[in-house]
């Protein structure tokens, strides 16, 4: 059983805290102890969310802004001390063919999901390698791991996510940082709305992803793949020849689960609220 005694205390700030894993997160880390600064895009949600739990930082963070991630951390350090621990959680993840989307949304997507992990690491580093302690923690996906019809810019950004943090773990082994991903399956928040889980792969509940990111600040390791059973098809999968993991992939109906099976209706209001540019 493991330890989480060590938790207690730390200050751990979440981008994308306003709603669904980053929210989990903050809620079951704050429940281990932890102090906890949520941050999102989503002003009004972001305060709601920290006001109802008694989150003790809480404010609007666009993390494709240089200025405003810098001053969010600022004032979390100044208001708490340190940062224990950075997770890089904001992410989009607009569905459909790829022709159909359009370059803002692409740009949007790498923006978020890519930029913003490295811009929120690089920010963390400035800050934790004179300590000689620190640990950031990059939500990825399994969708990192492979290829999944109807989410190719996702898919990419998610790969992105995975190679740049193997890489900064590795250079920087030995300075008493830590760095992990945390590759979730598909999730019963609102970003998984509308679409039904491949076959044999049932979708993971948001307080699994935040009970393995609890694990990981324990005992840090490069890797935290949910659900265990997602994980191990993935990597089954990817040691395969390319022409039998494909047929898996579509015998689990994984060719369709983001295109012709999503239940658009379903879907509208988180599609519309990821492609508002406005924000």
């Amino acid at each position: 059983m493991t330890d989480f005694s060590s938790i207690t205390g730390k200050v751990v700030v979440i981008t994308g805290g306003a709603r669904g894993i980053g929210l989990a997160t903050g809620k079951a880390l704050q429940a281990l102890g932890a102090k906890i600064a949520i941050g999102d895009i989503d002003e009004v949600s972001v305060k709601e969310s920290g006001a109802a739990q008694g989150f003790e930082v809480y404010g609007r963070l666009d993390v494709t802004d240089q200025q405003s991630f810098e001053a969010f951390l600022d004032d979390v350090e100044k208001r708490l001390g340190p940062i224990d621990v950075l997770i890089n959680n904001a992410g989009i993840m607009p569905t459909g063919r790829v022709v159909d989307e359009s370059d803002q949304i692409t740009r949007r997507i790498l923006d978020i999901n890519v930029y913003g992990v490295i811009l929120g690491s690089k920010l963390a580093l400035a800050r934790m390698l004179p300590r000689g302690r620190g640990h950031v923690i990059n939500i990825a996906s399994l969708a990192g791991e492979t290829h999944i019809p109807g989410l190719a810019t996702y898919n990419a950004s998610k790969h992105a996510v995975l190679g740049f943090t193997d890489t900064v773990r590795e250079e920087y082994r030995g300075t008493g940082l830590n760095f992990s991903s945390v590759l979730p399956t598909l999730t019963n928040t609102e970003l998984g709305s509308g679409v039904t889980a491949p076959k044999l792969l049932r979708p993971a509940e948001p307080e699994e992803i935040a009970d393995a990111i609890a694990k990981l600040i324990v005992e840090p390791k490069a890797k935290a793949r949910v659900t265990a059973v997602a994980g191990i098809i993935a990597q089954v999968v990817g040691l395969l020849p390319q022409s039998v993991g494909d047929a898996i992939g579509r015998a689990l109906g994984a060719q369709n689960a983001f295109l012709d099976d999503v239940d658009s209706d379903a879907r509208k209001a988180y599609e519309s609220r990821v492609r508002d540019t406005g924000n």
